[in-house]
């Protein structure tokens, strides 16, 4: 394979939500995109390592990077124009490739199911994992840090 062509860059999906469940998000996707949007409360952030992050995913951040497994473009909530600050579409981690990481991404694919989406990009060594089900951020961000916390204590012997 060649240098990086960015016009065509592969993704496989690695999670197993079948044909409807793809028809019933893009049906969701397609209402939320037409509704009103209010927003609830405003984004929190904290600083990680000299970025701003969304609250809601700093402990599984700090776990996460904590076992070696490297995050970044972490988002508790996407608008329809990717602007983090806008109204919240999906929570979203990217994962660089690395020791821990495909362990990592298969036991949450274990223990998550249906509500996480995972995507490997080979040219760009990473994995994207993001909430399947449109407006499940708070969840999906509580059960992916449950998933990183269980899985850095399998790692350590702790007591799961």
């Amino acid at each position: 394979m060649g240098a990086l062509d960015s016009d065509r860059i592969e993704e496989v999906v690695l999670s197993g939500q079948d044909r409807p469940l793809w028809i019933k998000r893009r049906e969701e996707l397609a209402a939320w995109a037409e509704r009103d949007k209010t927003a609830r409360s405003p984004k929190r952030t904290l600083a990680y390592e000299g970025e701003e992050v969304d609250a809601e995913l700093y402990a599984c951040l700090r776990v996460l990077n904590g076992i070696g497994v490297r995050t970044e473009f972490s988002c508790a909530g996407v608008s329809v124009l990717d602007e983090p600050e806008d109204h919240s579409l999906y929570a979203y981690v990217t994962l660089h490739e690395g020791p821990r990481t495909r362990p990592f991404v298969d036991y949450a694919l274990g223990r998550m199911g249906r509500r996480l989406l995972a995507v490997w990009e080979p040219q760009r060594e990473r994995y994207d994992l993001s909430s399947f089900y449109i407006g499940h951020n708070r969840s999906f961000c509580l059960l992916l840090e449950d998933c990183a916390r269980k899985f850095a204590a399998g790692l350590t012997g702790a007591k799961r």
